[in-house]
């Protein structure tokens, strides 16, 4: 199937008329400015209020429109893995993030989306993630011996944030992308931090037009750079995606490489510096697990200095469960939104086309019917045993069904990477007495940074 064959004009879909969702409980909050203020206050403290007086499917009015909160593993798997395909991602996403990353793979549906996923999905192979991995564990032990180098207190979300940023454009660009590195990079944390400014205009002086600036030079970068990547190839993502080829053997076309890299770098970037950070911060105040992965580390029997091998990263199921309750507590993409396309019913309440639907990763990620005891760290929550006994929906901090996360196991390698050389060389504390202050929404980050100790070992 060729890609015009599926390829269409974008969709579009007019919101139902207000009352056409009354029949639904719910608090649409103050005129005009709705629950939004509300939301963004507290949004763990408020979806659970709400839960709790009108049950897990509620009206609200956010971000200027009325829609509908639909929570707990049902809803997530109805609206995640959407077997009827009923709800448009890039209708739910857009947006937020359309302007600035157009027709990424989260902002694709359905079929488009289908033939797009499977073409980038060459770039997550065997092949490339070893590359990438060796690029990650270049970057990683170097950073580490900084640190331990200059052991003490220190702010470690914006630590994290430049590593993973360093990393992105290594092991997606390339270890010689030369002195533009610097001005790509500010690019990109200028796109995302305009993809949740509060002014959704590019007015003069705002985070959104310094945002659609950015976009700019990575437009004009890669659009460059395309011929040359082709021309010469590489193992970075992005030579990948030059050579990538849809079912026909079409080559992605220019644009599609450009706005796939945009997005990837961008979501490899932010949800990974909010759970690597949210997971050490876990260590540090819980430090009984800190030792257990440090034994599981130092069980693999890799001397300092040597590389990680991908046979490491599987013997660190215990590291893994613990970066995946990391998540489970700090999810890092609190909601997901979607609108519907066709009519549909849930837990009886009839719901027209149009409406916009999101379902929560924070609130069902913290049901104590789900979660003993939701807000303590326990990793042993994920054996396989507990997992089987679970709803398959229980836990989405990477989403579910078609637009499941790509870089999953990208994710999964980087955690476990950093872990092995963190733990090895370092060991994190919180000051007695502190606890950190979380923002939650739109990506979990600790508004002080996050204060930490570090100590050297060895």
């Amino acid at each position: 199937m060729s890609m015009q064959s599926v390829a269409s004009p974008a969709m579009t879909l007019n919101p139902p008329r207000r009352n056409s969702l009354t029949h639904i409980p719910g608090d649409e909050g103050w005129p005009l400015i709705g629950q939004t203020l509300a939301v963004l206050a507290d949004p763990k403290g408020h979806v659970e209020k709400h839960a709790k007086k009108y049950g897990l499917v509620y009206r609200s009015h956010l971000f200027g429109e009325t829609s509908l909160v639909m929570l707990g593993p049902e809803a997530n798997e109805l609206v995640l893995f959407d077997q009827a395909k009923l709800f448009s991602s890039s209708l739910g996403w857009g947006r937020i993030l359309g302007l600035l990353f157009p027709r990424g793979l989260m902002l694709l549906d359905f079929d488009e989306h289908r033939l797009h996923r499977r073409a980038l999905s060459v770039a997550f192979k065997s092949g490339p993630m070893k590359s990438y991995l060796a690029e990650l564990d270049t970057g990683i032990a170097a950073r580490v011996a900084q640190w331990k180098a200059q052991p003490g207190p220190m702010l470690f979300y914006p630590a994290m944030k430049q590593l993973t940023l360093d990393l992105a454009a290594t092991s997606f660009l390339g270890a010689g992308i030369g002195p533009e590195v610097e001005e790509i990079t500010r690019a990109f944390v200028d796109m995302v931090a305009a993809s949740v400014a509060v002014i959704r205009k590019p007015l003069p002086g705002t985070k959104m037009a310094r945002g659609v600036n950015g976009r700019k030079r990575i437009v004009a970068y890669f659009a460059e750079q395309i011929p040359i990547r082709r021309a010469k190839g590489g193992e970075d993502l992005f030579s990948q995606l030059c050579h990538a080829t849809h079912e026909d053997g079409a080559l992605l076309s220019n644009q599609d490489i450009i706005d796939h890299m945009s997005f990837l770098m961008m979501a490899a970037h932010d949800t990974l510096t909010s759970s690597l950070t949210s997971f050490i911060g876990a260590l540090a105040a819980n430090p009984e697990w800190q030792q257990k992965l440090r034994e599981e580390v130092a069980a693999l029997g890799v001397e300092a200095g040597e590389p990680t091998s991908f046979d490491n990263l599987e013997a660190m199921p215990l590291t893994e469960m613990a970066f995946k309750e990391a998540l489970r507590i700090k999810p890092p993409v609190p909601s997901m939104p979607r609108r519907a396309i066709r009519n549909f019913s849930f837990n009886g309440y009839a719901i027209p086309a149009g409406t916009m639907v999101g379902v929560n990763p924070l609130f069902t990620h913290h049901m104590p019917e789900i979660w003993p005891n939701p807000d303590r760290f326990d990793p042993l929550r994920f054996t396989e045993e507990a997992q089987r006994a679970r709803h398959r929906f229980a836990w989405v901090p990477f989403g579910g069904g078609a637009h499941m996360c790509l870089g999953l196991h990208f994710a999964y390698m980087q955690a476990k990477c950093f872990a092995r050389h963190f733990l090895q060389n370092l060991s994190v504390s919180l000051e007695p007495g502190y606890t950190p202050d979380w923002q939650m929404w739109p990506i979990p980050k600790p508004r002080d940074g996050l204060r930490v100790t570090l100590s050297r070992l060895g």
